[in-house]
């Protein structure tokens, strides 16, 4: 009986990782996806940059561009480094994962479970922070490279007007890479807290994983930022 019950349980831990998988599948589809992705408050930012990186082309004083950039990169600095502290504290929660198993497990509604597993589901989320780290990290460096493009754009002169505007059109390419990595990055800190609930039940965590999809599909392409952000790009 208690053979069974183990089974059980294991089973729906599997098919929990599972559905979260499957999720977080259907999402980069409709987030990355062309057809999508152009209906996505992401696409409709995307045309944003394009323009702010034309008006650069136009100016001789880029001081503010560089400026602009250099805060982006700072943001995804931060977040790099929040993503380093919880992959530290994690990391030492599994050194005394005994004692943090049975504090844990002494609240409501929480499934006791074998260490092991225990183990597995801290694991689980280090990696969906290291994940997160190489995404902010890649993004910080995306970003000076973005600096250096806008440096090395040409002055616009009518002779040069196509590769000025070529130009530009390859410093949006390269911002919007940087952010493709940022929002990646902010994604997995979402997949992380409804990583959480898979400590309580796997159930909860099938269901904060659906939860957290809904959200981010929301955001991406039915909110309020979106009809605003698309309403400037026309």
């Amino acid at each position: 009986m208690i053979s069974s019950l183990l089974n059980f349980e294991f089973s729906l831990d599997v098919a929990a990782v599972l559905w979260f998988v499957l999720l977080v599948g259907i999402y980069r589809v409709l987030a990355e996806w062309g057809p999508f992705e152009r209906r996505s408050i992401v696409g409709a930012v995307q045309r944003q940059r394009l323009a702010w990186m034309r008006n650069m082309a136009i100016r001789e004083n880029r001081m503010i561009d560089v400026i602009l950039v250099g805060n982006l990169g700072q943001g995804n600095a931060f977040f790099a480094s929040t993503s380093v502290i919880a992959i530290g504290g994690l990391t030492a929660i599994m050194g005394s994962g005994e004692h943090v198993q049975a504090m844990l497990e002494r609240l409501p509604y929480v499934t006791k479970v074998p260490l092991v597993l225990w183990e597995t589901k801290v694991i689980f989320i280090v990696g969906t922070f290291i994940f997160a780290f190489f995404k902010f990290a890649w993004s910080f460096r995306l970003s000076h490279c973005t600096a250096i493009m806008i440096g090395a754009a040409p002055i616009l002169r009518e002779p040069y007007a196509h590769d000025c505007d070529h130009h530009a059109e390859l410093t949006a390419k390269m911002i919007g890479l940087a952010a493709d990595h940022t929002n990646s990055g902010i994604r997995a800190f979402y997949y992380a807290i409804a990583a959480m609930a898979w400590f309580f039940h796997p159930l909860l965590f099938m269901s904060a994983a659906k939860w957290v999809m809904a959200i981010l599909i929301r955001r991406d392409f039915f909110s309020r930022s979106l009809r605003a952000v698309s309403a400037s790009a026309r």
